[in-house]
């Protein structure tokens, strides 16, 4: 089985690459100058090691297939660059600008950490605050978690909960409400300690919409519109996908459809988890973002006493990039990504928290079907870069952003990052074609399903996600998630009572074995499923799923 850099290896290159944390706070830097227009004209030369920086992006867009990147560079309050390279569509090839709008994903948890900051400020609610002292229903699948889960830890990814858990609930887009998604949370299990370490997950995001929506009396969409994004001056922004009109300069996103040949993905939006992702974003708006987030929440407005407006303070800039979930700091995947190895890493309220070659980090990643992104910050050298692709490499994103640091951070030192994460990419593509070969060499040829083929079929249930239906059509099994269109597949039988299903959707790349458990008289008592490559995004928490069969009288419309 070929393979490619999926979503979730996108993540994982950027966390190899730029790490994060520490117990001790992140405090910007002393000083720092309120961000100017950003339509000044009098902009900053790039630095002389970015003078082939065009030549060096369409190398990164060739070798990782990427159709088009924008980048955006900020520098002492300034912006340095903003900029598109390549195309934001196929078909017809149309080019990307500094406005295009890019889906940016998980770096939308920064403006809602931002919003649950000004609400702090603002007396409506308070970070160390009980979540269920502000949503009373709210509930988790242990008590105690239940009880002591604070607002703060909602931002951190310390709950327990397993990486990506519960992810199903709405990706690929699902039926349900965001309320909806949020009560599930008392049948999603958890699987470590609260607060004893780092998985990430995106349903506590959709907890943290919520909060907000209560505490403010608005929505979640008018909340950021009214206070992030209107004070800012991020014009072109948007929620989500279901804000884009005909016309608008928007990317189309692109996958690899059975890890191979590029194709376009239909937009995705998050409506029932908009606080974790979703929002689409131009460089040009999040270069704004970026210069007042290096400037402690300081707007390049005026009060009438000559003071910078701000959007939150300085004490709320220092929570947010406070370490509150240390990370493990791994060995380097490859030799060559060893200078890269942070010395801290961790995750405050919505960034990840790290240090390069001995300069501070304050960082996050993002990906979404067709798109994936990078925004870093430099906060004592008020740097800050930020590349948009409209496809899902990690390795693209990040061997441009390192090209980027290494000429403000240390002029002369111009590694070729997209050498090695091309060597990276082609490691990671081996180990899974290794994966499936093992598979393949451990299935027993010859076996018969244990079962007649229409004995499998039926409607099975899980307790967070719902009913999964197994058809029998034609002599073919198929497998449909009642709240999912695009997770409908062909079940093909593999041995004994091990199927593969592939879904009709190529550019999902997340094929799973689906394992009948069969009782002592031949009875099925429990349906499982798991990605069958390790480059499947781990959205695709399958392997939480526990689904047991319900009788065809009793059979629900979960």
């Amino acid at each position: 089985m070929s393979s490619r850099v999926s979503l979730r290896a996108a993540i994982a290159a950027a966390l190899l690459v730029v790490a994060c944390g520490s117990s001790a706070q992140s405090v910007p830097a002393k000083g720092t100058p309120p961000p100017i227009g950003i339509n000044d004209s009098a902009r900053p030369a790039l630095p002389p090691d970015l003078a082939d920086f065009a030549a060096y992006v369409d190398k990164a867009r060739s070798t990782f297939g990427v159709p088009g990147i924008a980048v955006a560079i900020v520098k002492d309050g300034q912006v340095v660059m903003e900029q598109g390279f390549g195309d934001k569509t196929l078909d017809p090839k149309q080019p990307v600008d500094a406005h295009t709008l890019f889906a940016i994903a998980s770096n939308t948890k920064a403006f809602t950490a931002a919003a649950l900051q000004q609400l702090d400020e603002a007396g409506k609610l308070k970070m160390d605050d009980r979540v269920i002292d502000h949503l009373p229903w709210f509930r988790m699948s242990d008590p105690y978690v239940t009880h002591e889960m604070r607002i703060r830890d909602l931002l951190a990814h310390r709950s327990g909960l397993s990486l990506g858990a519960g992810d199903l609930l709405y990706w690929p887009p699902t039926s349900y409400s965001t309320k909806e998604v949020v009560e599930r949370l008392k049948h999603v299990p958890i699987k470590n300690g609260f607060r004893s370490g780092y998985a990430y997950d995106n349903i506590l995001f959709a907890v943290a919409t919520l909060v907000i929506e209560q505490a403010s009396g608005q929505s979640y969409a008018d909340y950021i519109r009214t206070h992030l994004f209107q004070p800012v001056g991020m014009d072109e922004s948007l929620i989500d996908k279901n804000d884009i009109k005909p016309g608008m300069n928007v990317a189309t996103g692109y996958a690899k459809e059975n890890f191979k040949n590029l194709k376009s993905v239909p937009p995705m939006a998050w409506s029932n988890d908009p606080g974790a992702g979703g929002i689409y974003a131009s460089v040009h708006d999040l270069a704004k973002w970026m210069n007042v987030q290096l400037a402690g929440g300081a707007l390049p407005q005026k009060d009438a006493d000559g003071k910078a407006k701000r959007i939150f303070s300085e004490d709320s800039q220092r929570q947010m990039w406070t370490m509150l979930t240390p990370i493990k700091v791994g060995k380097p995947p490859i030799p060559e990504l060893a200078p890269i190895m942070p010395n801290f890493y961790g995750y405050g309220e919505s960034w990840f928290l790290s240090d390069y070659r001995g300069h501070r980090l304050a960082w996050h990643t993002g990906g979404w079907p067709g798109f994936v992104s990078r925004v870093t910050l430099v906060p004592e050298e008020h740097l800050g870069v930020v590349v948009l692709t409209n496809a899902e490499s990690g390795a693209a994103f990040n061997s441009v952003t390192y090209r980027v640091l290494d000429a403000y951070l240390h002029p002369g030192q111009k590694t070729d990052w997209v050498a090695v994460y091309d060597k990276l990419v082609k490691k990671g593509e081996a180990n899974a074609d290794d994966s499936w070969a093992k598979h393949q060499k451990a299935r027993e040829k010859n076996a018969k399903l244990d079962l007649p083929q229409a004995s499998y079929a039926g409607t099975f249930q899980d307790p967070w996600y719902g009913n999964v239906i197994v058809s029998n059509e034609g002599g073919k099994l198929r497998m449909r998630f009642a709240h999912t269109k695009q997770l409908i597949g062909t079940m093909t039988p593999w041995q004994h009572s091990t199927f593969v299903v592939k879904w009709d959707d190529r550019t999902l790349n997340a094929d799973a074995f689906a394992t009948y458990t069969l009782d002592a008289d031949g009875k099925i008592t429990e349906l499982r499923l798991q990605p069958i490559s390790p480059l499947t995004d781990f959205s695709f928490d399958f392997q939480d799923l526990r689904l047991k069969p319900l009788d065809k009288d009793k059979a629900s419309d979960e």
